[in-house]
């Protein structure tokens, strides 16, 4: 069931006649790390949607969501979201689509659950993090983005994403992919990213992209260089749609 902040971003959406981006976070992450990425997206004239991941499946609960919009969204996602991404553009869901840090084929990391029904939390220290996730920045900003970002992920099966079988990356409605990897990402290297690519590529019908940042990691989303990553994928979705 979408939340009431999902059925109003809808509804906005719908009603601005916009073209929607929606913009899917990550584990240990909340749609709030997108803010500053919502407002880029507006101005430039898209109507940015930022949902919260459900407590059951959640490629059926995104899809049910893009289903009430009146205009096929865009849609970005940084690692599970990026997975995530994938698997919508490949059921014919996104107008283009950016899978930036994406969590490979099955996911590896726990994708964010509902706290009521989840199997198990997955806490991410702030050692950790800084090892892993916000790497390419120093002692200071990595402090910040931990106690500015970081949430408990709750432990949820890879069967939560979708029926792997079904999901088809040669799909004729599948549109144009970006992936976006970092260069110092440790949590979704680029053997990783690049093997994503690798299986999107076999797509004959749509431009599929790959592009590796220098210097960044995993919080390129969502750390101080996150501007270079917005515009990226911004420019990428304008040479596709019109907003």
């Amino acid at each position: 069931m979408p939340s009431t902040s999902d059925l109003a971003q809808l509804r906005h959406a719908n009603v601005s006649g916009r073209i929607p981006v929606v913009l899917v976070h990550g584990a240990w992450l909340l749609p709030s790390s997108w803010e500053r990425w919502a407002d880029v997206f507006e101005e430039a004239g898209f109507a940015p949607i930022l949902p919260a991941w459900p407590a059951d499946e959640a490629a059926d609960h995104f899809a049910g969501l893009i289903g009430a919009l009146e205009r096929r969204p865009a849609v970005v996602g940084h690692g599970a979201g990026g997975l995530l991404t994938q698997i919508i553009a490949g059921r014919g869901l996104a107008c283009a689509a950016v899978a930036i840090s994406p969590s490979p084929f099955p996911p590896v990391l726990p994708p964010p659950r509902s706290p009521a029904r989840g199997s198990g939390t997955v806490p991410l220290t702030y050692e950790r993090f800084h090892h892993a996730f916000a790497n390419a920045v120093g002692e200071e900003e990595a402090r910040r983005l931990y106690e500015t970002f970081v949430v408990p992920a709750l432990q949820a099966p890879a069967t939560d994403f979708g029926p792997w079988s079904e999901y088809d990356a040669t799909a004729k409605d599948r549109g144009p992919l970006l992936l976006i990897s970092g260069e110092l990402d440790r949590i979704v290297p680029w053997a990783a990213a690049h093997a994503s690519y690798e299986r999107q590529a076999h797509n004959e019908q749509h431009l599929t992209e790959i592009i590796e940042l220098p210097g960044r990691s995993h919080s390129l989303t969502v750390d101080s260089g996150w501007r270079e990553v917005c515009g990226t994928a911004l420019t990428f979705i304008q040479r596709f749609v019109e907003p």
